[in-house]
């Protein structure tokens, strides 16, 4: 029997699936592995115990694995692929195939043919592939200067309409929420950790704003409409770069935000088919962690006819 991994390196979690030809055997869920936010140590920390959790599950060993595909943020540049290369080798027999982490999500909704997919987690991206094979990507430059409508996005932005309301002197409810989910006391506390340099985990503050959000709080409701709409733009640019005018288009979803905000998934759908009404969204938000073992599959099939 030959045996598969899939990983995929998120920012705020590392998935992995081990398979084989057919079905999947095992799966393990650790902390993150974007080598930007978190650094090579805690990178491999987070790889080897997903990979170790899923082999566990699936009673194989590391050594027993023919080929692996992982799925990263910056997987297409040359240092980061070093790197990762560098501790899978050390985790895992077989071959090694490093991709961007889009490449798995579009693997994983639409297989080697032509479609969109929108990615929101902790952070965020759009990429498509016409019928001639051509892609296109918009987004995803990185938390400072892109992201828009990912989860850190999503923390930030909250943060920030929370202190214009505070200078236009409301007293926000959100604010109380948001200081317990970074265990602060005052709003003085929480502008120095909000501007603290490295970065504060901005996407830990998605759980209260979708709380906020169900309990009608104005702030969290505006933000996440607002997310909605910043990912259909995404669409857009994609769509219009890549297809024909009224041609039909398969764009699906993925990712923890789309996953756990229905007023984010509404608001993409409806503000995407408002001006792309030959857009066919899919329902469902994909899992890309499964495209990544079904790449290791093809790769695998590819080097071995």
């Amino acid at each position: 029997m030959n045996l598969f991994v899939g990983i995929d390196g998120g920012g705020s979690k590392t998935s992995c699936v081990v398979g084989n030809e057919t079905s999947i055997l095992g799966s393990g869920i650790s902390g993150p592995s974007n080598l930007v936010r978190v650094g090579e140590q805690r990178t491999r920390e987070a790889i080897a115990a997903a990979i170790n959790q899923a082999c566990t599950a699936a009673g194989v060993n590391p050594s027993q694995i023919q080929r692996t595909c992982i799925g990263v943020a910056g997987g297409a540049r040359q240092e980061t692929e070093k790197i990762v290369r560098r501790i899978l080798s050390g985790v895992v027999a077989g071959e090694i195939e490093i991709v961007g982490d889009m490449v798995i999500a579009m693997e994983a909704a639409w297989g080697s043919g032509p479609g969109v997919v929108v990615i929101a987690g902790t952070g965020s991206i759009a990429y498509g592939r016409n019928a001639a094979g051509q892609t296109v990507r918009a987004g995803g430059w990185g938390f400072a200067i892109s992201d828009e409508g990912s989860a850190h996005w999503i923390g930030r932005t909250v943060i920030a309409a929370i202190m214009r309301a505070c200078d236009e002197g409301q007293q926000p409810a959100l604010l109380n929420s948001m200081m317990r989910a970074w265990h602060l006391e005052t709003r003085e506390q929480m502008i120095m950790a909000a501007n603290a340099t490295p970065a504060p985990d901005f996407a830990g503050l998605l759980p209260p704003t979708l709380s906020a959000a169900e309990s009608e709080d104005p702030i969290a409701h505006d933000v996440l409409a607002q997310a909605g709409a910043e990912l259909a733009t995404l669409a857009k640019i994609v769509i219009a770069r890549l297809f024909r005018q009224n041609e039909e288009v398969r764009v699906a979803m993925s990712g923890g935000v789309f996953r756990n905000a229905a007023l984010v998934r509404r608001v993409f759908y409806n503000n995407l088919r408002l001006t792309c009404a030959h857009a066919l969204v899919s329902a469902d938000v994909v899992d890309a962690v499964t495209g990544a073992l079904e790449l290791a599959r093809k790769g695998a099939k590819a080097a071995n006819p």
